[in-house]
């Protein structure tokens, strides 16, 4: 399955309408209706208080002012300004409601995100890179946050005292007010022409965000090996090759973003000149009055100042949009390792079967051709081979880290396929060649995933330690269970960092367990200490080690030769070595 995100976007065509996409995310705060009734209802208040004030503006200048009832205007004059106290009040508790109602969202949006990123397969994110991730997890649901509790309820109260005011002015007077607004239809018409433009701006600038992202995540990962290659001219010409075209799409994006506020200013202009000239003429002709001029005006400007704000607004909601796109395109991805069905246990004296398994990854070629073989339980078997002959690949099919392109593997007589994710991770024990720690300490990378020793005390993990034949591994340490364990840096060596793999495993008390490379990068002796404890493993534990170095299997009891995607069963350990000899020298 293609699981690369940045494929997937540019396969996906933007034939969702905005109002389409806005509906869907709107759907992330459902729990939220109650706020956004209450927000929704200031709002409503607040446009309808912005409204009164022009109307009453004019209603005081032609029965008052014009008329010297002067007590009649500081009457008005006290009812605006409470008018204007309330407007104030709702706009505060409107404010407050939705910055609420953002952070809440953020929330659950990360939490959602990284949920998704937790249930996708290892394949996934061998196709994206972890930077790009991120740059979705942090910078693109900020971006959704932002227009949900900063632009949201503005664009919603502009909206509404845009139509508000367009109906006064259509009210007091129809062709005035028809007039005035006919430059709004000519930036209607730009706008919905633009804004594809202007999303698909916002997307390639967030594109390029998150390979910046990523290029700064692979740098930092390497760096060691950058200073001791002496390259760092080379990672600094990929920095500026990608912070470049991030700089680019940027210079367009603002462009993009800030290209409907000149429209819509120019808009106003002609709307005010328009009402100015028209209105003038009808006072002449005794047809309108000079208080009805001026709250039109007014509502001129309560009509195109939100218009203006609009074109500001606009461009959030597309960068909203665009973040979203790409945060629901994670989302919307599904594990393609499904459960299936297998209540049929086969009868056989073999615990794990490859039967005729062919496997390709995504867009590569395929790696293992028609494999055929049989692991008994409580037997060492050892995958020995070139380089990129599949060992790695097998073992990962036996973990279900991927499933096979064509057969079957069969783990205690069913298909591997019908096992839980919790049951699987129970029965099959994996060490990497390199291990995977937390930041924390000993004991919490050695009880990760281990819910039978989790509320034990360091004492009971310690025996628990010595009653598996551990504590000699465990004494490497010199704070023991409490030794720091720093995932970047030199807190602990890579030597160390296996020794604590190895434990976490043989503590898991797995049927199976195998050993990938796990001996590559510790010393023979602590090696043949390892190896006592293997051999100190309950007589059911079957093993599968994957090795390059010979004398790590020389006590299998059965070897399987694995090149070119083809596995065959070497026989003893000296027919072992004569078939990598045999092969080094055709190499």
């Amino acid at each position: 399955m293609n699981y690369n995100l940045n494929q997937a976007a540019n396969k996906t065509e933007q034939k969702k309408s905005n109002l389409a996409s806005l509906r869907k995310l709107i759907t992330i705060i459902g729990e939220e209706r109650r706020s956004l009734t209450i927000a929704f209802a200031a709002i409503l208040l607040n446009a309808g208080i912005s409204l009164l004030g022009p109307y009453l503006i004019g209603h005081t200048i032609d029965k008052y002012i014009q008329t010297k009832q002067f007590h009649g205007v500081l009457v008005f004059a006290a009812i605006l300004l409470s008018v204007y106290i309330v407007a104030f009040v709702v706009n505060y508790i409107q404010m407050l409601m939705m910055g609420g109602i953002g952070q809440r969202m953020l929330f659950s949006l990360r939490n959602a995100v990284f949920n998704k990123l937790q249930e996708l397969p290892v394949d996934f994110f061998n196709q994206n890179k972890s930077g790009d991730l991120i740059s979705r997890i942090n910078n693109d649901t900020d971006k959704v946050n932002q227009f949900f509790s900063q632009s949201l309820m503005q664009f919603i109260g502009s909206l509404i005292i845009m139509i508000g005011a367009g109906i006064f002015l259509l009210c007091i007077n129809l062709p005035l007010g028809i007039a005035a607004l006919s430059p709004a239809l000519i930036v209607w018409f730009i706008t919905k022409s633009v804004s594809p433009w202007v999303k698909r701006r916002n997307a390639a600038s967030m594109k390029t965000t998150g390979a910046l992202s990523a290029e700064v995540q692979e740098s930092l990962a390497n760096f060691k090996v950058i200073i001791a290659f002496n390259r760092r001219d080379y990672f600094r010409k990929r920095f500026e090759k990608v912070n470049k075209e991030n700089y680019a799409q940027s210079i367009q994006t603002g462009i993009a973003n800030t290209v409907f506020m000149p429209i819509y200013t120019l808009a106003a202009n002609i709307g005010q000149l328009i009402v100015l000239s028209f209105g003038i003429y009808l006072i002449i002709k005794g047809l309108f009055t000079l208080g009805l001029l001026i709250s039109f005006i007014a509502y001129i400007n309560n009509f195109y100042n939100p218009l203006r704000q609009l074109a500001a607004l606009w461009a959030s909601f597309q960068v909203a949009l665009a973040g979203w796109d790409r945060i629901s395109l994670l989302l919307s991805l599904e594990n393609n390792l499904d459960i299936v069905e297998d209540d049929k246990s086969e009868i056989s004296k073999s615990y794990l079967t490859f039967r005729d398994v062919s496997f390709q990854y995504p867009n590569g070629k395929e790696v293992l051709f028609s494999v055929n073989f049989d692991l008994e339980q409580g037997k060492t078997y050892a995958f020995v081979g070139p380089t990129g002959g599949g060992k790695t690949t097998i073992a990962s099919l036996i973990a279900r880290l991927y499933d096979t392109t064509k057969g079957k593997v069969l783990l205690d007589g069913k298909d591997i396929r019908s096992y839980k994710p919790e049951e699987r991770s129970r029965k099959i024990g994996f060490i990497l060649q390199e291990p995977f720690l937390f930041s924390g300490t000993v004991r919490d990378n050695i009880l990760y995933g281990n819910v039978e020793y989790k509320n034990f005390s360091n004492k009971q993990l310690e025996e628990a330690i010595s009653d598996a034949g551990l504590e000699g591994l465990l004494q490497r340490f010199d704070q023991g269970l409490e030794t720091v364990v720093q995932t970047t840096g030199d807190g602990i060596s890579l030597g160390q960092k296996q020794l604590i793999a190895f434990m976490r495993a043989v503590l898991r008390k797995p049927e199976l367990l195998i050993l990938d490379e796990a001996t590559a990068n510790i010393d023979t002796i602590t090696e043949q200490l390892l190896d006592e404890i293997l051999k100190k493993l309950p007589p059911s534990t079957t093993r599968v080690i994957i090795a390059h170095r010979l004398n790590t299997i020389e006590n299998a009891d059965e070897i399987f030769f694995v090149n070119t995607g083809n596995v065959t069963l070497a026989g003893s350990f000296k027919d072992a070595i004569n078939l990598l000899l045999n092969e080094k020298i055709e190499s």
